[in-house]
């Protein structure tokens, strides 16, 4: 692998761990500062509020910056966020640095992703992104579980050092070998947006955001559902976590294939077997070998839907491909932000952990719908307009549907 693409995957690997960790040392965090565990979820919230702002935001604001110095600062805020969590005093500055932790993540892939095209050889750009995208499942795989290893062990604040610690690594990586490139875009802020005044490309974020949301509430309370519901002692939950993310690398790289074949036919059908694989949850949570299983089926589903939607995006996103994938991003994280508050809402009225998988495949449902929708939109004969519209950027094509993936991984 290259240092420069090498060096981008070590920074998407540092971000993913810190957004994904909270889900591993929630309890931990709640004991500490003295809070419950819905209000410990709500840090999974603020975190996802940061991507859906800053994704637009700062994507559009700084679309302009040459890209290495953009890099570094985009870095340098994260490095920031996380050691603020690890010195919070109390619960309210934890919330308000996990938000700044979260600002700058969306922008950060979506220039990285570019950035990793621009400087691969011709005909190698999706193959280049895809090792980018590696970080993304490793910080599932391996920096989730060592992270919660490491708050068990250590203390949560030690979790955050760690990830910091990690992201320092990949800024002087970053510094070393990522060259000197131009600014992302080179024409107007009004033509960027201009990009989402069709309804295709916003019905894909909506996608995103929908077909999500049920899963990711699923993960963002899974270290109690495993303890509380399913009888896992607390030290085989960093196992656990890594079965997840085994799961997750299986089903990126499955979700990419099949989308590769029929795009929207794939993930329609992807959305009914979660919706199924939660429901099935729900039933046999109580009973741990079963759960184990059913651990590694989430993770494989929850990421092979990824690429799927990725794809969608980029295809309908016409001259403004780099703002789409922020926003998208941000989309997925406004499923990530309704999830902590949801799951919350659900454990307090009285519903209990459990129900948490049924609510899970409901939400789910309700992403099917939309892809249902999508797919019978794609089968209806195109307009002119339409046409135009989709065939506007280099990874549009005439038919949404068939587009090849350009990255694997969920950003």
């Amino acid at each position: 692998m290259p240092l420069p693409v090498f060096s981008l995957m070590v920074v998407v690997f540092g971000l993913t761990s810190g957004e994904f960790v909270i889900s591993g040392i929630q309890p931990d965090v709640a004991a500490g500062l003295s809070v419950s565990i819905p209000e410990a979820g709500l840090l999974v919230t603020a975190y996802a509020l940061g991507m859906i702002v800053g994704g637009p935001v700062v994507t559009v604001l700084t679309a302009r910056l040459d890209r290495k110095p953009l890099i570094i600062g985009l870095i340098a805020v994260s490095i920031l966020g996380n050691l603020g969590s690890a010195v919070a005093p109390d619960y309210a500055i934890l919330l308000a640095a996990r938000f700044v932790a979260g600002l700058v993540v969306a922008t950060f892939f979506a220039i990285a992703i570019a950035t990793a095209a621009s400087m691969a050889p011709p005909g190698k750009q999706a193959s280049t992104v895809a090792k980018v995208a590696l970080g993304m499942n490793l910080g599932i795989v391996l920096g989730t579980p060592i992270g919660t290893f490491i708050g068990q062990n250590f203390g949560w604040r030690a979790t955050f050092v760690a990830v910091a610690a990690v992201v320092i690594i990949a800024l002087l990586l970053v510094l070393r070998f990522v060259p000197a490139q131009p600014p992302v875009a080179t024409g107007s802020v009004a033509g960027e947006l201009r990009v989402f005044a069709g309804r295709d490309v916003r019905l894909a974020i909506a996608l995103t955001a929908v077909g999500n949301v049920g899963v990711v509430t699923v993960f963002t309370y899974i270290t109690p559902l495993l303890t509380d519901v399913s009888g896992f002692p607390a030290d085989a939950v960093p196992v656990l976590l890594l079965v997840y993310g085994a799961g997750a690398v299986v089903g990126n790289f499955l979700g990419g294939w099949l989308s590769d074949k029929a795009l929207m036919p794939s993930l329609t059908g992807l959305l009914a077997v979660l919706a199924g694989v939660l429901a099935l949850f729900w039933l046999v949570s109580g009973v741990q070998a079963p759960a184990a299983i059913l651990t590694f089926a989430i993770g494989v589903l929850a990421f092979a839907i990824v690429p799927g939607m990725q794809t969608r995006v980029l295809a309908t996103a016409g001259s403004a491909p780099t703002l789409a994938v922020a926003v998208n991003a941000s989309g997925f994280q406004l499923a990530a932000a309704f999830a902590g508050w949801l799951g919350g809402r659900v454990i307090g009225d009285g519903s209990g952990l459990r129900s948490i998988y049924l609510v899970g495949a409901l939400l789910t449902v309700a992403g099917l719908a939309i892809a249902v929708h999508i797919l019978r939109r794609d089968r209806r004969p195109p307009r002119a307009s339409d046409t135009r519209v989709r065939a506007a950027g280099p990874y549009a094509s005439r038919r949404p549907g068939r587009t090849r993936p350009a990255t694997p991984g969920p950003r």
